[in-house]
């Protein structure tokens, strides 16, 4: 019997492959970026809360927003089987990356005491650029793991056959 293996893809045409998940995850993501930036200038701008309180609150409601693009778009062909699991994960990834954005700002705000509209985006858009690079890796490599590939499709049903075929045909009619 001889073990077929399906041909391991070149470097180039895993990257086209990547290049168009990338694409739909910064689509995505800019508009999470909008939603991140428009609530917590607003919060700030009529509340006078404190700099990171604000922008937790609008990191908070764009990785809500961007949950729903990731899943229903950018990753809808991923397994979801373990829909607990992936929220799980996605939220723990997302309060890391919350956590690396509004670094940024409180480091900004309260170590180098920067204050003001242009000293608190500029500190939102470093965090959030950092922020983004860990969580396009994290979500793509553990919380929405792609379907099985057709290889492990077809050794599942060669495996299959193997097993009907040592049946004893007296069964079989």
């Amino acid at each position: 019997m001889t073990k077929h293996s399906a041909p391991r893809p070149s470097l180039t045409q895993r990257l086209r492959g990547v290049s168009g998940e990338v694409l739909k995850f910064a689509v995505v993501g800019l508009v999470g970026i909008v939603v991140n930036f428009g609530v917590s200038n607003a919060v700030i701008h009529t509340t006078h809360w404190a700099p990171v309180r604000c922008s937790v609150i609008g990191t908070v409601v764009a990785i809500l927003a961007n949950y729903l693009g990731y899943r229903y778009w950018v990753y809808r062909d991923s397994d979801a089987a373990s829909r607990r699991r992936e929220i799980t994960l996605f939220l723990v990834f997302s309060a890391i990356g919350l956590l690396i954005e509004n670094g940024a700002v409180w480091f900004t705000t309260y170590t180098l005491a920067m204050t003001g509209t242009v000293a608190y985006n500029a500190s939102k858009v470093a965090g959030t650029g950092v922020a983004t690079l860990f969580r396009f890796f994290s979500y793509r490599t553990w919380v929405f793991k792609a379907m099985p590939e057709l290889a492990e499709e077809e050794a599942v049903v060669a495996q299959a056959e193997r097993i009907l075929a040592a049946e004893d045909p007296a069964y079989i009619k």
